[in-house]
């Protein structure tokens, strides 16, 4: 019996989900962004509290590795390794978008055909995104894509396309309204997708190099002060 803390930090959504073999005991989130560095231990308190476990009871800490915010990414990947260092446990990384995915999967009912888009904003008119599929297996892999008119046309015009996540808004206003593509505007990334994955990755041993891992930035941090 695994008990698994798991972090999502990625995106403007601080949210923090502790699971027992894959079903979630507790979940925090707080949704004000910019503040992960402040809220994101009292999220990780909350959880053990109301679910009557204690730190030590812990297992294996799961992280979102990105892509996502620089900073977000940052702290969540530092406070993971730093709970693994102190409690001599695993570490666990999640793809960000394939932990959304698995989220709006569990929520909304699909035909086998459709195909999740995942989407966060990654500065003017570029997203990180990927396709992912119904099984929650890559069909296009994880990418910065700057958002063009004719844009993720080639799985448009064969399958239903789910477009979610902070970066869509650039998607509706270039894709349109096109048949086969589905836009949830109030989705919101948590740490409760990335509880499958978790749970998966501990009873494979699938886990990270605590000492080396770093998250998965994609692109270079971009500096508003530092010219283009």
């Amino acid at each position: 019996m695994a008990l698994i803390l798991n972090i999502e930090t990625a995106t403007n959504v601080c949210s923090v989900a502790l699971a027992l073999d894959g079903k979630i005991l507790s979940l925090r989130e707080n949704k004000e962004g910019q503040s992960h560095a402040r809220i994101l231990t009292t999220l990780i308190a909350e959880c053990l509290a109301e679910s009557g476990n204690k730190i030590s009871n812990l297992q294996a800490i799961s992280v979102s590795k990105g892509p996502g915010s620089f900073t977000g990414l940052r702290i969540g990947v530092a406070t993971a390794k730093g709970l693994c260092f102190a409690l001599d446990l695993p570490l666990i990384s999640v793809n960000s978008l394939q932990a959304m995915a698995f989220k709006l999967h569990s929520e909304i009912p699909t035909n086998e055909n459709a195909l999740f888009c995942p989407m966060i904003d990654a500065r003017r008119m570029e997203v990180y995104s990927a396709i992912i599929g119904q099984d929650m297996e890559f069909v296009s892999p994880t990418s910065a894509t700057i958002i063009q008119p004719g844009s993720f046309a080639e799985f448009i015009e064969k399958s239903p396309v789910f477009f979610f996540g902070d970066g869509i808004k650039k998607t509706i206003q270039l894709i349109g309204n096109h048949e086969n593509a589905i836009y949830f505007e109030t989705f919101e990334p948590s740490a409760s997708g990335m509880v499958n994955f978790s749970e998966k990755s501990y009873n494979l041993g699938a886990f990270e190099n605590v000492a080396f891992f770093e998250p998965f930035y994609l692109k270079d941090f971009y500096n508003p002060q530092q010219p283009l």
